[in-house]
């Protein structure tokens, strides 16, 4: 029993440390946010003027 509660903490570990790297650090392709184009995403608008 004692192994598996270490086994369980190790996979808690990685999948934290797993988190804080993608938040802070490196940010894959797949995680990629929108990206904008202009002020509000409609070309030639005239809200952002």
């Amino acid at each position: 029993m004692e192994i598996l509660q270490e086994i369980l903490v190790f996979i808690t570990f990685l999948i934290a440390s797993g988190y804080l790297v993608t938040k802070f650090i490196w940010k894959p392709s797949f995680l990629g946010g929108k990206k904008k184009t202009g002020s509000c995403g409609v070309s030639d608008c005239g809200c952002g003027d």
